[in-house]
């Protein structure tokens, strides 16, 4: 595969610096096998803001309806630093960054399942929403691939996760050419991965690459954009990998004996059964389109979204919940 080195965000207390309220950091086994395959930017929003390292926590609190920034050992307020300071250095982060992962459940960089409490009140009790720069990340970029170290562990999260940051950063290569043939070889290499999040954006993106309206590139380049971040926000179903097998398998089929016919379809009734992973299903048809000569197929990125060094032996097993 061709080397391609998506732009990420990461919360700096992932394995950049010491930067934890306690004077931590974070080494996370993933971010740490990430970082030699991606152009990382990274931050602190709370050192950003003033807070030292070490310093006296903060959570989330609601006052009059809208999140704060409290620190209970203080009785300071840092909301109103928090969200100048986002809305300053959001705007220099890259227009086309390809992602985003943050700090899980953090009271700033965290972007759900942070805990909200009612008040300020020890006994407060509390519910689940955003940190205030996790917030504002969403707000600005929410169509783009983000999560945190904590979901990433599992295996389907990180596997959309790599696969849409690398298609991205594909993407932004073609951006760059400004060629209308290098977005009809983008699309074209992308078609059954793309069929894998929604057929129908597939179906969409290819009537935009076809511009029927004979619109200009960059009117065209734009409007393919914000379709593929939309297809890309799905999450795939294993259904949706039993169709697009199906469709690359009908290629060759009848150069297929009735054995190696049955065999497959026989796979696939193990997939759908959570016998076997989807990398079985793909490797048989890889094979057989090296075996046939279709180089269509072998061109498909569906085969190789991101590179192999980033997926471990453990990850070959696993399921679809992860």
């Amino acid at each position: 595969m061709e080397t391609i080195r998506p732009r990420i965000f990461i919360s700096r207390c992932l394995g950049f610096e010491h930067c934890r309220w306690n004077g931590e950091m974070i080494t996370d086994d993933f971010v740490e096998r990430l970082k030699s395959s991606v152009d990382v930017i990274h931050a602190c929003p709370e050192m950003a803001i003033g807070l030292g390292c070490p310093r006296d926590p903060v959570r989330v609190v609601m006052i009059d309806g809208i999140p704060e920034l409290y620190q209970p050992a203080s009785g300071k307020m840092w909301g109103a630093s928090m969200r100048s300071w986002a809305s300053d250095y959001i705007p220099t982060l890259p227009a086309d960054i390809d992602g985003f992962i943050l700090k899980s459940r953090s009271p700033s960089c965290g972007w759900k399942d942070v805990k909200v409490y009612h008040s300020v009140k020890p006994e407060s009790g509390a519910g689940i929403g955003a940190g205030l720069f996790g917030s504002a990340v969403v707000t600005a970029f929410g169509t783009r691939p983000i999560e945190d170290e904590g979901r990433l562990k599992n295996f389907v999260i990180r596997e959309r996760f790599l696969g849409a940051i690398f298609t991205l950063a594909r993407f932004r290569i073609v951006e760059q050419a400004g060629d209308p043939a290098a977005l009809v070889e983008f699309h074209t290499r992308h078609k059954y991965f793309l069929m894998l999040y929604s057929e129908k954006e597939m179906r969409a993106l290819g009537r935009i690459v076809a511009n029927h309206e004979h619109l200009a590139l960059p009117e065209v380049l734009h409007a393919y954009r914000a379709g593929l971040e939309r297809a890309l926000a799905a999450m795939p179903r294993y259904t949706a990998l039993i169709n697009v097998v199906q469709h690359a398998f009908g290629g060759f089929s009848d150069s297929l004996s009735r054995e190696e016919k049955r065999y497959f379809q026989n796979l696939i009734e193990q997939y759908r059964d959570e016998r076997i992973p989807a990398s079985v299903l793909l490797s048989v048809l890889y094979g057989w389109a090296i075996r046939f000569g279709e180089r269509y197929l072998l061109d498909q990125v569906l085969f190789s979204p991101y590179p192999l060094d980033l997926v471990q032996i453990t990850d070959s097993g696993k399921g679809r919940s992860g």
